[in-house]
């Protein structure tokens, strides 16, 4: 009765939280809630359940970033991107791509559109040109630069809190076939908007007469808070040789920062996205029902006899249903279900399975990038985009992220099976 209780209070959640009629959020929850008041999994186990690692590592760089913004210092680098590259529409929109996903690695691909995304509205302005061409741009760029570490996007977080690799471990086994998929998409994407932005060079001339340092609203704000942030990416670096979880050096790094800041802790608690948190930790708890009731193991059983516990063939499966998946549903819940299935193989078999965590990083990320709504980040920018006036279409994107992604799928197969299946 258990079993298929927790399987449909799994189902249903996750309904909803495709359809997004009501906010993921309220579902996770509720979805939570009743998997504890109909005995489903206990309170103990639900909060046994709940990755400490991956909340308090989104806590600690939300605070952190939180306090970094209001130095001006994003806003900065972007108009200081747009004057290098010369005012050029075409050399902006590849500073743009190399900016937003830099600071994806380094921050999150979420913080980052959010940051972004406006100053790119202020430079189309200037240029007279398309603003679309750049929020495409972006979106990708955010989530292939999300893909490269342990912090960039949130299905990494996940998989790091739950397997205890570190940093290290997603920079050299992620950051290599990322950097030539970001290379290859972002001259693909110079093809295709080519024609698309091209402005005057009385426009470029304004453009190249802002003066970028007014931008900064802070200065003893922003040394700080690049000195804190320099010392928190420094400490994820080292965190294994430390013996310290990541989610502890991003704590460290935002009470740091907190301290030296001066800030109101309130006002910093504020720049958290707690309904995020609160997502985490009900779908946490719902993908708990499922292993502490079995089904985990169960599905876990049935891929390994697809597959026939050959490291290849799952690999290809964990690939391409992870990319094919994230595309149209949201990749949190769908990671959020697969680790435990692919830990449950590691226990069934003698298959080694750290190539597949990187194989579930690619196809997850990545794969983000297939619809508008594959990732929050593209659901971000598209709100942003809505608000001031140029909405993007569904089928739109679709004509180009989709594409895009099936390709950025096919080069990660090649470096896994060169570099990790074999």
């Amino acid at each position: 009765m258990m079993f298929w209780l927790s399987i449909g209070i799994f189902a249903v959640a996750y309904i909803f939280i495709v359809v997004e009629k009501i906010h993921r959020t309220i579902i996770a929850l509720v979805g939570a809630a009743i998997a504890i008041a109909l005995g489903v999994i206990s309170q103990e186990q639900a909060v046994d359940a709940i990755d400490f690692n991956t909340i308090g590592l989104l806590v600690g760089m939300m605070i952190i970033v939180g306090i970094t913004r209001q130095s001006g210092v994003f806003e900065y680098l972007a108009i200081k991107a747009a004057k290098v590259a010369g005012g050029r529409p075409l050399a902006i929109l590849v500073a743009l791509a190399v900016i937003t996903a830099v600071a994806s690695a380094l921050l999150d691909n979420v913080t980052t559109v959010l940051l972004i995304v406006p100053v790119t509205f202020a430079i189309a302005d200037r240029l007279d040109v398309s603003p679309v061409p750049y929020l495409f741009t972006e979106i990708l760029a955010s989530n292939i630069g999300g893909t490269a570490t342990l912090i960039g996007d949130p299905p990494n977080i996940m998989i790091g809190g739950a397997t205890g690799l570190g940093f290290i471990d997603f920079l050299v086994n992620l950051a290599p076939p990322v950097i030539v998929i970001f290379v290859v998409i972002t001259a693909i994407l110079l093809l295709i908007f080519r024609k698309d932005l091209e402005a005057t060079e009385e426009d470029i001339k304004h453009l190249m007469s802002l003066e970028e340092k007014e931008y900064i609203k802070d200065w003893k704000l922003l040394k700080r808070s690049l000195a804190v942030l320099g010392l928190t990416i420094v400490g994820f670096l080292l965190h294994q040789a430390l013996h310290l979880e990541s989610a502890t050096i991003a704590l460290l790094g935002a009470s740091l920062l907190m301290l030296i800041a001066g800030e109101d802790p309130e006002e910093s608690l504020l720049s958290v996205e707690w309904p995020t948190i609160f997502f985490f930790a009900g779908l946490f708890i719902i993908v708990g029902g499922l292993e502490v009731r079995g089904v985990i193991e169960v599905v876990a059983e049935k891929a390994l006899e697809l597959t026939g516990g050959n490291l290849l063939h799952t690999g290809m499966l964990v690939l391409w249903l992870s990319a094919i998946a994230s595309s149209f549903v949201d990749n949190i819940p769908f990671v959020a279900t697969m680790i435990p299935l692919i830990q449950a193989m590691e226990t069934m078999s003698t298959m080694p399975v750290e190539p597949l965590w990187w194989t579930l990083a690619l196809g997850a990320c990545l794969g983000g990038n297939g619809t508008l709504v594959g990732a929050a980040a593209n659901v971000i920018v598209a709100g942003i985009a809505e608000r001031y006036g140029n909405p993007i279409r569904f089928i739109d994107f679709l004509k180009i992220g989709f594409p895009i992604m099936l390709l950025t799928i096919v080069m990660s197969m090649v470096y896994l099976y060169l570099f990790q299946w074999t």
